[in-house]
């Protein structure tokens, strides 16, 4: 137990490291878009023509109307995972894992996982790079950043815009190892996923599941978070 403690704090100083220097990324990239206002507005423009042609097989970062801007996240109150969970009328779910360094090479290669939103198991050889998705990579590529320590948030696109708009803030609250992505098939309206390396060989899937949105999901995705993240049976 003082061991996990020691690598949650430590795991909390990385990334408290990494989100400032990521907010003195964006204030450069903001100092230098303002020089290259014209040159950004036209490479918008040829990125949406190209997504476009692209259908519904390319996928995307940036959220799109799947995820507006705008909204905003309440102040965190619950802190213990499975308080945060009951509160929010969320299930807690756990799975024996399997498939660890086990890649297919193509994704023409389904896998048929046993959860929805998968959590574990066999997957693409390359993992999806974190971020806010308005198109979801493939599950296989998706398990693979599990196995890397991400977290993947999975979100009906039907929610309200509202609800939308606030599953947007709470990523840009902090973004770091975090995926979330739009997901109609599953029976959750949102859920969270994670893949943890206990125990070897195989690690757990762990899976949060609420079935209705309420202010209470925020706080029980923040402990889900903290508690499941960086904790990869493949840890990158």
């Amino acid at each position: 137990m003082a061991r996990r403690k020691q690598e949650k704090e430590a795991l909390r100083l990385e990334r408290e490291r990494r989100e400032a220097e990521a907010r003195a990324a964006r204030q450069r990239k903001r100092l230098v878009g303002y020089g290259a206002g014209g040159v950004l507005a036209i490479a918008a423009v040829a990125l949406v023509v190209l997504l476009a042609a692209g259908g519904g097989d390319s996928e995307g970062q940036g959220g799109g109307d799947v995820f507006p801007e705008g909204g905003s996240v309440p102040e965190q109150t619950q802190f213990d995972l499975e308080a945060a969970a009951r509160e929010a009328r969320c299930e807690l779910r756990s799975r024996r894992g399997s498939g660890v360094a086990d890649h297919t090479t193509s994704l023409d290669e389904r896998v048929p996982y046993e959860d929805n939103p998968p959590t574990e198991g066999r997957h693409y050889q390359v993992p999806a790079e974190d971020g806010l998705y308005y198109e979801a990579p493939a599950d296989e590529a998706l398990v693979h950043s599990l196995e890397h320590g991400r977290v993947v948030v999975w979100v009906k696109p039907g929610l309200p815009v509202q609800v939308r708009e606030t599953i947007r803030a709470l990523f840009d609250e902090d973004e770091y190892q975090m995926i979330v992505v739009p997901r109609r098939n599953m029976e959750p309206a949102v859920a969270a996923t994670a893949w943890n390396r206990d125990p070897e060989p195989g690690g757990t899937g762990q899976t949060l599941a609420c079935d209705e949105w309420s202010d209470g999901v925020v706080d029980a995705i923040r402990t889900f978070r903290d508690e499941h993240r960086s904790n990869g049976p493949e840890p990158v």
